[in-house]
């Protein structure tokens, strides 16, 4: 099966693959620092404007919710438009309402440029992942997205580091939006530069096009691919959960400022690095061997994963909570380059953005977005405080479980998805 002909082959390799994989993972980097700043003064941001668990959780889930509401039209965008330029404005555009959170004096005024930034990111991730997945060979293709994704944790764990330390030192909590929104505007112009490949329709098996909805509705044809969405959503709840609300635990059990507090949630963040690393490492070596073998490596880690955090939670995350805790933090990451590549292994190129876009949405409305005003509801009803937080969090952390059992049931499916697409095409741009 081919999609496009008569056009020049789109070849894999060389410095301008590299040069996508530089931009696209400082972006991503960049994009989860944006995310992260509003969970490292979120105590301090609440107790200056006055807001309550239940507001301080809502404005990340609001903030998901656009990105959920954005993430597949802007991803269907992405395959039918320019894969780069929607990457490049998209970054321009969560960078600029960045920069204006920090303006915000009422819950209102820090809520809508919040949702703006959602809707700037709804679509990155949906267009660097297909440029990458197809700039590089297939056989390598859970490694690259090991490295496109170790930087989420990276970007993560600066968010909350950085942005605890500029709030402890430099103004308060609105410092590090003003700063965090510089890097972004700068890849965002530099991401113009990146090379593309050739946008093309998807057609049925009659070749006639297949518009928006039509679009989006085939991929839950794909069985794995409807198992994987599903699953992704549920792991979400998990992991937005301790995104959100770490830096508030550990402020709340210990009684630290956001700084101290950064650093400690930043550390668990940062190991994830190792996590992506040895998950991509893992996918394609397991995959060689084994054709089910990503999804099953989402189902061990997010199952394990599950494990240490409930764990730690129930020892305070001190002593040996915190090295559990540290666990948590490689285990979370193992399975996320695998779930990556999974979307684009069993897909049209016509839809490598829009899998992904789609993957987007399932993450945030089917779980991950309704996590962080789920915890601080919950977290109210039993009280507040660190007791009622840690309840809390608690949980949500079944989720885990739940989604490892998904991912077993898309991986009995997976091998015949992907050899129903192994003689796609693309070709180059123009």
């Amino acid at each position: 099966m081919k999609e496009g002909s008569g056009g020049k082959d789109y070849k894999t390799g060389g410095w301008s693959a590299h040069y996508i994989l530089i931009i696209c993972s400082l972006l991503y980097l960049v994009n989860y620092m944006d995310r992260q700043v509003l969970s490292a003064v979120l105590e301090p941001m609440k107790i200056d404007l006055g807001l309550s668990d239940t507001q301080a959780g809502s404005l990340h889930t609001v903030f998901l919710l656009s990105m959920a509401f954005f993430s597949v039209p802007v991803a269907y965008l992405v395959d039918r438009w320019s894969r780069r330029k929607a990457v490049a404005c998209m970054a321009i555009l969560w960078s600029v309402f960045t920069y204006v959170t920090g303006l915000g004096r009422s819950f209102i005024g820090v809520l809508i440029p919040r949702v703006l930034v959602g809707v700037g990111e709804s679509g990155f991730s949906s267009g660097g992942t297909a440029m990458l997945s197809a700039v590089y060979p297939p056989q390598s293709r859970g490694k690259v997205m090991g490295v496109f994704n170790l930087v989420i944790p990276i970007g993560a764990a600066l968010g909350v580091i950085l942005g605890g330390y500029f709030s402890r030192n430099y103004g308060g909590w609105r410092t590090p939006f003003y700063v965090f929104a510089v890097p972004g505007i700068v890849l965002g112009i530099l991401a113009f530069f990146m090379r593309d490949y050739k946008t093309v329709h998807h057609m049925d098996d009659r070749g006639k096009k297949l518009g928006f909805v039509s679009s989006a509705l085939s991929l839950f044809k794909i069985p794995s691919l409807k198992w994987m969405y599903i699953g992704y959503g549920v792991r979400n709840i998990m992991t937005f959960s301790i995104l959100v609300w770490l830096s508030a635990f550990f402020m709340r059990s210990r009684e630290i400022a956001e700084d101290k507090a950064g650093m400690l949630a930043g550390l668990v963040m940062m190991m994830a690095i190792a996590g992506a690393i040895l998950g991509g490492t893992l996918s394609d070596i397991w995959q060689k061997r084994n054709p089910r073998a990503r999804m099953l490596l989402a189902m061990a880690g997010d199952g394990l994963a599950a494990a240490a955090l409930i764990s730690a939670l129930f020892l305070d995350m001190r002593g040996a909570g915190y090295v559990l805790a540290v666990l948590y933090g490689i285990l979370v990451m193992v399975g996320t380059p695998a779930l990556s590549a999974v979307s684009q292994d069993v897909v049209m190129p016509s839809l490598k953005g829009t899998s992904w876009g789609m993957a987007v949405l399932c993450m945030i409305l089917l779980g991950g977005g309704w996590a962080p005003i789920l915890v601080g509801a919950i977290s109210d009803a039993l009280g507040g405080g660190a007791a009622g937080l840690k309840a809390a969090l608690i949980m949500v952390a079944f989720s885990g479980f739940a989604a490892a059992f998904l991912f077993w049931i898309g991986s009995r499916h997976y091998p015949a998805d992907m050899d129903r697409v192994k003689n796609a095409m693309l070709e180059a741009e123009k």
